[in-house]
């Protein structure tokens, strides 16, 4: 008997799917690099969330990210295909990471191996649930061609707003200029954000971060236009309580299962 798995989904490890969402789906999630304070960490196997913030919170400097180089991209391309036919990896936004350049070089590189890339347009879970959905198609039998146009269907579906308290991250991290940032700073307003065309733009703002929270549940209400959600994940970055409050629809805190721990 075959043992070989038809097609596997290769997605970053930015998408931060919660283990129990994978439960039954051939994904496999190559790292990204964290380098700090001269050393290099493999996101997800040498640093985890709660070690990130509480370094974070200690640390005289901030964090950058790297993508996995092209020959990283190879190397578990090949590990991969060992137990595999096909891969299609879905992949965070080419316009806030050189992630795609990477893995579309060691494609070019090894056409042999004939990898399906999809952009998602996003990251965290807006990445996360096209992943999910390629998954899904490859787990009932769909052809490659099936699995990466449930990707492409899922992401151009998914609308990914999120709330933060100050752009000065964003604007280290290089995902909006210093004009957007210094223009927040000096209003000390919350932004509402959202991926647009697969970068990181402006939606709306408010004064206190419970405004712009019940504000982003005001234009998630407004784009479903009556509509029931389909699939819905709640990110939080080390804020379970506001997460909690977005869950529950912007009332009393209540506890949810849907909260998602992310960075």
């Amino acid at each position: 008997m075959d043992s070989k798995k038809k097609i596997v989904i290769v997605t970053d490890s930015s998408a931060y799917i919660p283990p129990e969402a994978q439960e039954g789906l051939d994904i496999a999630v190559i790292p990204l690099w964290l380098l700090w304070e001269g050393k290099s960490y493999q996101d997800g196997i040498d640093i985890f969330p709660d070690e990130f913030y509480r370094r974070l919170q200690e640390s005289k400097t901030l964090p950058t990210s790297s993508q996995p180089s092209a020959q990283e991209f190879v190397d578990f391309y090949q590990k991969v295909l060992s137990n595999a036919d096909a891969i299609v990896s879905v992949l965070v936004s080419s316009q806030i990471s050189g992630t795609i350049a990477s893995a579309e070089a060691a494609a070019a590189e090894h056409p042999e191996f004939g990898v399906r890339i999809v952009d998602s347009y996003s990251s965290a879970m807006g990445l996360g649930l096209a992943v999910l959905a390629a998954a899904r198609a490859a787990g009932e039998g769909g052809s490659v061609d099936d699995v990466v146009g449930a990707a492409e269907i899922m992401r151009d579906r998914i609308n990914t707003i999120f709330v933060v308290d100050t752009l000065e991250y964003l604007h280290k991290g290089g995902r909006i200029s210093g004009g957007k940032r210094l223009l927040g700073s000096a209003l000390n307003i919350k932004p509402i954000l959202h991926f647009e065309e697969g970068q990181i733009r402006p939606l709306s703002q408010a004064r206190t971060k419970r405004k712009a929270l019940n504000q982003l549940l005001d234009i998630v209400q407004e784009r479903l236009a009556g509509k029931p959600m389909q699939e819905t994940a709640i990110m939080d970055v080390n804020s379970l309580e506001e997460g909690d409050m977005v869950a529950g629809g912007g009332g009393t805190l209540c506890p949810s299962p849907t909260t998602q721990n992310n960075r």
